[in-house]
């Protein structure tokens, strides 16, 4: 495995869950794969889970790790051709890229939509120049559309905590103060399409997702009825995808926060939220902390999720 973008880059999903739950019972089982080997974690955005559960997760393989936060200690680095370089930036990132490869075995990119073109932000440039200037292998810690081992990470949770063959998740879309990308609920749609689930996506209209990643999934805008018999509810935030309101919140209807009446809907559903939450926004402090709540468990899953990707990636080396 050479990239790690999307649910298609792990093949058969329920071979590759099986595997991150083995893996999980042990996770220092492949402690020498990584031995000499060097992962490179890039962040042009800020992180806590992300860089926390994926360097543990290099840390548990027995790799050296080298984390570059591109905005504190690092030149500003030029991202487009054809510009004049007398401003603020010193260096292009078509030589820092190269430059970063020599140093390492795999990289992993966390850069966020800008949500200044959406054509720019879809086509997953910045992403797009690590894979093709880098010579490495190189997975998303999230990029402008997709956070695909936090998804990776919800599909392994769900896993250990369903109770039938064919449990329904509802992704649910909940208030918030300022503006979010798509890449959460992107990623959470790619995934649960290619699940052994029944999948609904709930939200006011004028937030639906790129086709891309929903796929044909059944859209509810009704709140309270996509609730009905849920066995995992998911809460995100995210704000507009389609034209002309690309970026805009449209909404901070507090009638779609996640409260104790709507959960009473469900089959005694499972909460879970990718964190950080906004309490009493996104969710309300009865429902986070209730026992159905698995948003801990989830985010102790980023570990198993990145050794997983991380684990692929290292044996594709040789």
């Amino acid at each position: 495995m050479k990239t790690f973008l999307t649910a298609n880059d792990l093949g058969n999903l329920q071979s590759a869950v099986h595997e991150a739950l083995e893996l999980k019972k042990n996770r220092y089982a492949y402690k020498q794969l990584g031995e000499n080997r060097t992962l490179l974690l890039v962040f042009f955005n800020s992180s806590l889970r992300t860089r926390l559960s994926t360097q543990k997760a290099a840390l548990n393989l027995g790799m050296n790790v080298i984390v570059l936060d591109v905005n504190q200690g690092a030149w500003k680095l030029e991202t487009e051709r054809g510009v004049v370089m007398d401003g603020d930036k010193p260096e292009h990132i078509l030589e820092a890229i190269p430059v970063m490869g020599c140093y390492c075995d795999l990289i992993g990119v966390r850069s966020f939509a800008r949500f200044e073109d959406k054509e720019a932000d879809y086509s997953e440039k910045l992403l797009n120049q690590f894979i093709h200037y880098s010579g490495k292998p190189v997975f998303s810690m999230e990029s402008a559309t997709a956070h695909p081992l936090q998804a990776f990470a919800d599909l392994i949770t769900i896993e250990e905590y369903k109770t039938k063959p064919r449990p329904k998740v509802v992704l649910t879309w909940a208030p918030h103060p300022n503006v979010l990308p798509q890449a959460v609920p992107n990623s959470f749609a790619d995934f649960m399409n290619e699940a052994e689930v029944e999948f609904v996506i709930t939200h006011p209209e004028g937030y639906e997702l790129s086709e891309r990643f929903t796929r044909g999934a059944r859209v509810e805008y009704d709140q309270r009825k996509a609730f009905e018999g849920a066995d995992f509810i998911y809460a995100k935030n995210w704000s507009a995808f389609r034209d002309p309101h690309y970026g805009k919140i449209l909404s901070k209807d507090r009638n779609w926060t996640v409260d104790s009446a709507k959960m009473a809907l469900t089959d005694n559903a499972y909460f879970m939220h990718c964190l950080p939450v906004r309490r009493n926004m996104i969710v309300t402090d009865d429902v986070i902390e209730s026992p159905r709540s698995i948003v801990i468990q989830e985010a102790a899953n980023r570990e198993i999720s990145a050794e997983t990707v991380i684990r692929r990636m290292l044996s594709a080396l040789g």
